[in-house]
């Protein structure tokens, strides 16, 4: 049945380019909600230390007033139509998406085209966004979490464009103002960075419309989207902050493949195998840990790792370490990973339910894999991922992991991190 639907909505999903902007449209009548998501492509490797920030900021303070629709009118307007218009910023790009229905599209997207074409970026407003994510920053050293993330991003980064934060730091968004975000927009906001994904009860004719009366008639530009390279391999590591809490916070990544590469989905499926086994043993079994499992993240250079709240820290690391050692050596039972697979394919589908889902995995697709008909072969690749494959690529990448550790010092062992 799942796989079915998936089959119908493939059918009505097309590509083509409109004033230079491409699109990727997956027509959906099964409901009155319209995602349009337009992604600026680049993300860390648009930006420096020194400008760092710039680009979601500059789209935070289009929410305070364009060329069109002052700050109150547009905020009113937004209340009224009962639409959203999100920014998420990521390593390879920022998304600047519409939530709406059917029926108040073209007046959503109306102010969504006016914040990406005509931001009014006044001096005020900017310093207002600024303090908010400054704000942002400074206080993720306050959550223990926020704060592992970080470090172990800092460790697990040098040397790859990943390494440039795409929310900024202190120092560079301290430097950002109307000036440098004006010039920012003038050269960056060029249709040649745009991919749009539309998904929704609309067609080609309406889609093209909009854009030719609005971003279509941005500068080209001269932006080619390429494949970041691998994150660097390198020894394994820690960084260390040492905080008294009642639990210890422990994160580390390794490199993974390519999001175009052959071993893409193996690693995918091998993180999921590893969550499991270590749930079910630190979790359920000793009762070291609310949390444990194996992240996955999935960007063009992705990477895998390991995540752990526990108080006893030691223990925990050699309980993983243990996991890690027996995916590496083993093989899995075909018929497990047959399930593990059937698994996957139902969250597939349910976490891609909602259009703005289904448009982002399109965008994956699309630069992740060169194609965005990829995305309906998913099915097709997960199924074919081997026990081999999963022990193949376990042994290939679980190694050099890069930690960030936060707590107490005392309690972990630096022969246990030496382990991996």
């Amino acid at each position: 049945m799942l796989l079915s639907i998936a089959l119908a909505l493939a059918t009505a999903t097309t590509s083509f380019d409109v004033s230079g902007v491409h699109v990727i449209l997956r027509q959906n009548d099964a409901n009155n909600v319209v995602a349009a998501n337009l992604y600026l492509l680049g993300g860390a490797r648009q930006v420096t230390d020194a400008n760092a920030g710039i680009e979601p900021i500059l789209l935070d303070v289009s929410e305070r007033g364009t060329q069109k629709f002052p700050k109150n009118s547009l905020r009113r307007a937004m209340s009224l139509l009962g639409s959203e218009i999100v920014v998420a910023p990521s390593a390879d790009w920022t998304m600047f998406g519409i939530r709406s229905s059917t029926e108040v599209f073209d007046s959503t997207w109306s102010i969504f085209a006016d914040r990406v074409m005509h931001p009014n970026l006044a001096k005020s407003e900017v310093n207002l966004v600024k303090a908010q994510y400054l704000s942002g920053i400074r206080q993720r050293r306050d959550d223990p979490d926020a704060l592992a993330d970080y470090l172990a991003d800092s460790i697990t980064y040098v040397g790859h464009p990943y390494a440039v934060s795409v929310v900024g730091n202190e120092k560079s968004i301290q430097a950002l103002d109307s000036a440098s975000l004006r010039e920012y927009h003038r050269t960056q906001f060029v249709t040649s960075r745009m991919l749009l994904v539309v998904v929704g009860n609309v067609d080609r004719a309406h889609i093209e419309r909009l854009v030719n009366q609005s971003i279509g008639q941005l500068p080209r530009g001269s932006y080619k989207w390429t494949a970041p390279p691998r994150i660097p391999e390198a020894p394994t590591a820690v960084v260390i902050e040492r905080r008294q809490l009642p639990t210890n916070y422990i994160l580390g990544y390794y490199s993974g493949p390519l999001a175009s590469g052959e071993d893409y989905q193996a690693l995918r499926v091998a993180t999921s195998v590893l969550t499991g086994r270590m749930f079910a043993e630190i979790r359920t079994r000793q009762n070291l840990t609310y949390d444990v499992h194996a992240p996955f993240v999935d960007r063009a250079a992705t990477t895998g790792g390991l995540y752990v709240s526990t108080a006893s820290p030691d223990t925990t690391l050699k309980l993983m370490r243990a996991a890690v050692v027996d995916l590496q050596q083993g093989m899995l039972d075909p018929a497990g990973l047959k399930q593990l697979e059937e698994q996957f394919i139902t969250e597939y589908f349910l976490d891609n339910e909602t259009n703005a889902a289904q448009a982002d995995f399109l965008s994956r697709s699309q630069l992740y894999e060169g194609d965005y008909r990829e995305a309906d072969r998913f099915v097709d690749e997960l199924k074919s991922v081997t026990p081999e494959a999963v022990q193949r690529v376990a042994r290939k990448y679980m190694k050099g992991f890069r930690f960030a550790y936060v707590g107490d010092p005392s309690k972990l062992d630096p022969r246990t991190i030496s382990l991996f």
